[in-house]
C-alpha cells in the first residue's frame, strides 16, 4: 500500500520557509540601491552587496545539503531559519553599513540551510506518487515570494526604512522556525553506506541528476533575465512603469499559477518527467524569443510564456530529482541541485547583458533563447529512443 501525502498542517510551514527565502531576497535586493544612502556609496558596492547572498547560498546549499542528511533535515531547517531570523535582526538593531554586510550574508548562510532542508523535507514527508503536487505548491509559495518581495519590501521601507523591513524577516524568521517546530515531525537521518567522492562525482554525473538540474538551471536563469531585462526593454519601446511592472507581474503569476498545477497533472500520470520537462524549455525559449518583439505585445507576450514554461519545469524537475536519488541522500542532491538554479540565476542575466553590450537587448534575449532552445532540442532528442523502444 502506497503511504499517504503528508497532511497539510505538516507541509505549510515547509511552504513558508520557500516564501521567506525568496521573499528575504527579492524584497531587499530591490531596495538596498534606492533606500541605504550611507551604506551604498557606489554600484561596485550594491553589486556587492547584491552577490552577498547569492555567493553564500552557491558555496553552501550542497555543504547544508548534505549535512541534512548526516544529522536530519528538521534540524537544519529549524537552525537555518533561526539564523534567518538573528541575521536580519543584526541590521534591524544597528543601523551601520558593517553590520548591514554581515546581515546579507548572515541571511544568505542562513537561506542556505533551511532552503535544501524544505526541499528534503517536501520529499521525505510525500511519496512519490504525491511529489508533483506537493513540489507544485513548495514551488507556488516561492514563487510568491520572488512576486511579492519587491512590492511588500518597497511598501515597508515606505513606512519605516530598510531596518524595517529586516525587522519584519527577522520576526517571520523567527515565527516560521517556531511554526516548523510545532508541526514538521522529525524524519530521522537514514543509513547509508560510506560514499567516496568518486561515488558522488558519478552520480551526479548521471543524467538523471543532470537533465533535471540544467532544466531547473535554465528556468531559473530565465526567469531572472525576464525580471530584470523585460522592464527595460519595455522603457526603450516608450512604455511606463505600469506597464512594464505588469509585465514581471505577469511573468511571476504564470509562474506560481502553473507549478500547482503541473505537479498535480504529473500524480496523475497525464505528464511525465523528461517530455515535460522538454516541453517546459521549449516553451521557456519562444518566451524569451517573443521578448524580442517590440512593443508591449512583444513583451507581455514573453513574460507569459517564459513565466509558463518555467513554471512547467520548477515542480517536474525537483520531483525527477527526488525520484532518481535514494532517500538517504536527498538533502546533499537538492542542495546541488539549488546550486544549479543559484548558477542559472546569476548566468542568464550575465548572458543577456554581454550579448546586449555588443549588439542590442533583443540580441541578448535571443542568445538565451537560443541556448535553452539547444537544451528543449536535447531534451526531445533524448525521449527518441525511449519512443522507439517501444
Amino acid at each position: 500500500m502506497t503511504a499517504p501525502p503528508a497532511p497539510p498542517r505538516q507541509m505549510w510551514p515547509l511552504y513558508a520557509a520557500g516564501f521567506t527565502t525568496a521573499f528575504g531576497a527579492h524584497g531587499i535586493a530591490a531596495n538596498l540601491g534606492g533606500h541605504t544612502k550611507g551604506a551604498v556609496t557606489s554600484l561596485l558596492v550594491l553589486g556587492g552587496l547584491l552577490a552577498l547572498y547569492d555567493g553564500a547560498e552557491v558555496v553552501l546549499k550542497p555543504v547544508f545539503g548534505t549535512l541534512a542528511d548526516r544529522v536530519g533535515a528538521r534540524p537544519v531547517l529549524l537552525g537555518g531559519l533561526a539564523a534567518f531570523a538573528a541575521a536580519s535582526a543584526l541590521y534591524a538593531g544597528a543601523n551601520s553599513p558593517g553590520w548591514l554586510w554581515a546581515a546579507r550574508l548572515g541571511q544568505g548562510a542562513a537561506a542556505s540551510a533551511f532552503s535544501p532542508s524544505a526541499s528534503a523535507l517536501v520529499a521525505r514527508l510525500n511519496p512519490a506518487a504525491g511529489r508533483g503536487r506537493a513540489f507544485g505548491s513548495y514551488g507556488f509559495h516561492k514563487s510568491l515570494g520572488y512576486a511579492l518581495g519587491p512590492l511588500l519590501g518597497g511598501v515597508v521601507v515606505w513606512v519605516g526604512g530598510l531596518r524595517l523591513l529586516f525587522a519584519v524577516l527577522a520576526v517571520l524568521g523567527g515565527a516560521v522556525a517556531a511554526w516548523a517546530a510545532l508541526a514538521v515531525p522529525v524524519v530521522p537521518p537514514l543509513p547509508k553506506a560510506r560514499q567516496t567522492v568518486l561515488d558522488l562525482a558519478r552520480r551526479l554525473a548521471d543524467p538523471a541528476f543532470l537533465a533535471p538540474t540544467a532544466a531547473l538551471a535554465a528556468a531559473t536563469a530565465a526567469l531572472s533575465a525576464g525580471v530584470g531585462f523585460l522592464p527595460v526593454s519595455g522603457r526603450a519601446d516608450g512604455l511606463g512603469t505600469v506597464a512594464t511592472g505588469a509585465a514581471v507581474s505577469v511573468l511571476a503569476c504564470c509562474a506560481a499559477v502553473v507549478q500547482p498545477r503541473a505537479g498535480r497533472a504529473l500524480d496523475a500520470g497525464r505528464i511525465e518527467p523528461r517530455g515535460g520537462l522538454a516541453v517546459g524549455l521549449a516553451v521557456t525559449a519562444a518566451g524569451l524569443a517573443c521578448a524580442m518583439l517590440p512593443g508591449l505585445t512583444g513583451i507581455l507576450l514573453g513574460a507569459a510564456l517564459t513565466g509558463t514554461g518555467t513554471g512547467l519545469i520548477t515542480p517536474l524537475g525537483f520531483a525527477a530529482l527526488a525520484a532518481s536519488t535514494p532517500a538517504e541522500r536527498l538533502g546533499q542532491t537538492m542542495g546541488t541541485a539549488e546550486l544549479g538554479r543559484e548558477l542559472g540565476d546569476a548566468g542568464g542575466p550575465l548572458l543577456v547583458a554581454a550579448t546586449a553590450s555588443l549588439a542590442t537587448l533583443t540580441y541578448g534575449f535571443g542568445a538565451l533563447a537560443a541556448l535553452i532552445a539547444l537544451g528543449a532540442l536535447g531534451a526531445f532528442a533524448a525521449l527518441r529512443p525511449r519512443t522507439g523502444g517501444q
